[in-house]
């Protein structure tokens, strides 16, 4: 973790200083509150420079455990690099903190939390079924606030937004595009890593999700993800319903599987042509 801990500090170092160096400012957040039923999220929004209106991108982040802890450790959460970046493309970029996570701590229980209490008592299976439970009832309907919030913005245009999304929060992005048609596109990076060699019942239903979802798609892994099988199956999918869609699967990142699963933080320059390519296509000169 020290290795990545600093590998990724670096990242956003020469991020902050490569803004400077092209004369802009590095982007500052507003720290806003989205209501979900009867809980306070909290988000992060940050902005490019100018009045818009913008189009704009919700971001789902992965799953995750009181106290901000993730399976691949504390430093799975990264707005700080994703953000500006964003909003230097000319995005206005909305990072939810979902139920129980990170800046929303004490606003209902993390996700993570939920599936491993279930795997410990009842094993895998187990597991498998409350994943698919939350993706479908209280995730989503955070992940449904969140995009309501965006929207709402004056300074977006509502008719131009995407979602995005990795690991468990790429699951969430696929069945958005399927619970929401006009959104313009989703980028879903690792989806269901873990889960899609573990869980019949989770890639029945993403496959079902795609196939009815109008919103052009594109799936993001590392080579060395725990497994590619969910971006190439999904694709497939798409592929066979003449569906807009594109897969990207990168070289290797780091040496283990959390390093490909993170690929999202830790190889930015790597996709950052390839999804600003397809997000401008489908989202920015969308009319």
């Amino acid at each position: 973790m020290i290795k990545t801990r600093v590998f990724l500090q670096t990242i956003a170092l020469a991020f902050v200083l490569g803004s400077v160096a092209m004369g802009q400012a590095p982007g500052t957040p507003d720290n806003v509150v989205v209501q979900s039923g009867q809980l306070k999220l909290h988000a992060l929004v940050y902005r490019p420079p100018g009045r818009g209106p913008f189009p704009a991108v919700l971001f789902n982040h992965g799953s995750g455990h009181a106290g901000g802890a993730t399976p691949s450790g504390p430093d799975s959460r990264h707005p700080e690099l994703l953000g500006p970046l964003f909003a230097k493309h000319g995005y206005v970029f909305l990072y939810l903190y979902r139920r129980g996570d990170g800046l929303s701590a004490g606003q209902g229980v993390p996700d993570g939390d939920v599936m491993d209490r279930e795997f410990a008592a009842h094993g895998q299976e187990a597991r498998n079924q409350i994943q698919l439970k939350l993706l479908e009832t209280d995730e989503l309907n955070d992940a449904l606030a969140g995009l309501a919030f965006l929207r709402a913005l004056p300074e977006v245009d509502s008719h131009r937004v995407a979602v995005v999304g990795v690991s468990f929060g790429g699951s969430l992005t696929v069945l958005l595009g399927e619970h929401e048609p006009s959104l313009r596109a989703i980028v879903a990076f690792a989806t269901a890593g873990y889960s899609w060699d573990r869980s019949p019942a989770l890639r029945s239903r993403l496959l079902t999700a795609v196939s009815r979802m109008t919103a052009p798609a594109l799936f993001i892994h590392a080579a060395n993800d725990y497994t590619t099988n969910s971006g190439k199956d999904m694709a497939a999918e798409m592929q066979r319903l003449n569906k807009p869609h594109r897969l990207m699967i990168y070289p290797a990142v780091g040496h283990t599987a959390d390093e490909g699963h993170d690929f999202i933080d830790l190889m930015i320059s790597s996709w950052e042509p390839d999804v600003f390519e397809f997000l401008n296509k489908y989202v920015m000169r969308a009319q």
